[in-house]
């Protein structure tokens, strides 16, 4: 099993192109899915313990991989039992049913047992469960002490994250073959629970994946403040936002950080405050990456300011409020690095109402836009023009408080200033946000989370180096 950090993620059409060329070079879809059921077998065998187990099987392939899985266990020495949704259909699903050739009981009639597998539907399914199917599932769900689900929960859409009808919560997903979208997606992630991945030993090829950790390495022992990278943050008239993202920015690594417009006694001594009105400090070609949007408003006087930042050469960070007054079209006129950091309603005021998985609306955006694109909420997509794109997992729900999104602007920016590709910067921001949220548990503030930034910046680094 293969936990999903940096594994490639493919939509339903993609795994079954794999798989497809999979049988053009000689496979069979039986060899294909003995595969799949021996894989599983040997997976819940590991995390059953000594518990007996129910497999629930459907009429496709997926129902296949669990009779295969059921007959694997029974070879393995466990006690096993399967019920079925309805007789299976197609020559290698009946096939697997034959290798099983055990009692079937029927789905409604199945009782409990400690440790469920559920092997109804998988990837590709776009109706909701038939009622008495669904009531049956929720029911030996509620009475296991482990359920597991094979490739996804049934009832979820594996390319969108949306639930088809009500899904039960399962403990463990075995993702067969790679991680699918609706792994990483709400509200179908929280469904699943711990997601590994089987590898089936099929070449797969994709620009999509789940976020990795950074890799980070300390400062060369010849670093000074400004090959560290240096960030500027223009300040806006909600002056917090603007220090927040500049003491991420800070401890997530960058060397010089400079709050540009503000005068804030209270912000570290570290923090250089400079004018933007009496001088021009967006010339200063020490700027690895410039701010703007954290509380800048949306008056004149912001606009100006967002037109001073978009005629720089600089490497460009825009969050907030500017996301509201600039267009898709006049960023791509731009040209250069620009990273953008919306959220959900930032994202409909930029790009409009969009079609499809949070994931292609990403990628679209990234495209029109000519810019790295991280799609905030409980579900992160991070996208590149030309295809690339990430998904994060699910983040600590304390993240939804005020200020947030102002150190993750912050976070992403050290590392942009840092240098390399943006993609990667974003993806390190990114990480590093949630890695701080994870030490800090419950009740945190965004102030709070911009101070965890450092130690979880250590440890990235000290993971790095392991």
């Amino acid at each position: 099993m293969t936990p999903l950090d940096g594994t490639i993620v493919l939509d339903a059409a993609a795994m079954r192109a794999a798989e497809q060329a999979a049988i053009a070079a000689g496979e069979s879809v039986e060899s294909l899915m003995q595969r799949a059921g021996r894989a599983v077998g040997d997976a819940v065998h590991r995390l059953a313990g000594a518990h007996a187990v129910l497999v629930v099987c459907g009429p496709g392939n997926n129902g296949g991989d669990g009779y295969l899985a059921a007959a694997r266990l029974r070879a393995l020495g466990r006690t096993v039992r399967v019920a079925a949704a309805a007789a299976p259909r197609g020559a290698a699903a009946i096939a697997a049913r034959e290798a099983w050739g055990g009692a079937v009981e029927p789905l409604a009639a199945a009782k409990p047992a400690p440790v469920l597998v559920d092997s109804l539907y998988g990837t590709g399914l776009r109706r909701p469960l038939a009622a008495d199917e669904a009531a049956s599932l929720a029911r030996l769900v509620a009475g296991a002490a482990l359920a597991i689900a094979v490739d996804l929960p049934s009832g979820v859409a594996s390319d969108d994250g949306a639930l088809l009808g009500q899904v039960p919560r399962y403990h463990v997903t075995l993702a067969l073959g790679a991680a699918k979208p609706a792994h990483l997606l709400q509200p179908a992630a929280a469904r699943c629970g711990g997601v590994r991945v089987l590898p089936l030993g099929i070449a797969l090829s994709g620009d999509t994946r789940a976020l990795p950790p950074p890799r980070l390495a300390a400062p060369p022992v010849d670093s000074h403040k400004f090959s560290r990278g240096m960030v500027a943050l223009i300040k806006g008239r909600m002056a917090g936002a603007g220090e927040l993202a500049a003491r991420a920015a800070m401890r997530a690594g960058a060397g010089y950080v400079s709050l540009l417009g503000a005068t804030i006694p209270q912000a570290p001594h570290a923090l250089v405050r400079r004018s933007i009105e009496r001088d021009d400090p967006l010339v200063d070609a020490r700027i690895g990456a410039l701010v703007i949007g954290p509380g800048l408003g949306r008056d004149d006087h912001a606009r100006d300011l967002l037109e001073r930042a978009l005629a720089s050469d600089r490497a460009l960070l825009i969050d907030g409020d500017a996301l509201h007054l600039v267009t898709p079209e006049r960023l791509r006129a731009r040209g250069g690095t620009i990273v953008l950091t919306p959220h959900a309603g930032e994202f409909h005021a930029l790009f409009g109402e969009t079609q499809g998985s949070k994931l292609a609306a990403a990628c679209t955006a990234a495209e029109r836009a000519g810019a790295v694109v991280v799609y905030k909420g409980p579900d992160t997509v991070i996208a590149a023009p030309g295809g690339r794109a990430l998904l994060a997992g699910e983040a600590s729900s304390w993240l939804s408080t005020a200020g947030s999104g102002d150190v993750l602007a912050g976070a992403i920016a050290a590392r942009l200033a840092a240098g390399g590709d943006p993609l990667d910067a974003a993806a390190a921001g990114v990480w590093l946000h949630a890695a701080a949220a994870r030490r800090l548990g419950a009740g945190f503030i965004a102030d709070d989370l911009a101070e965890a930034l450092a130690p979880a910046l250590a440890a990235a680094i000290r993971e790095t180096r392991a």
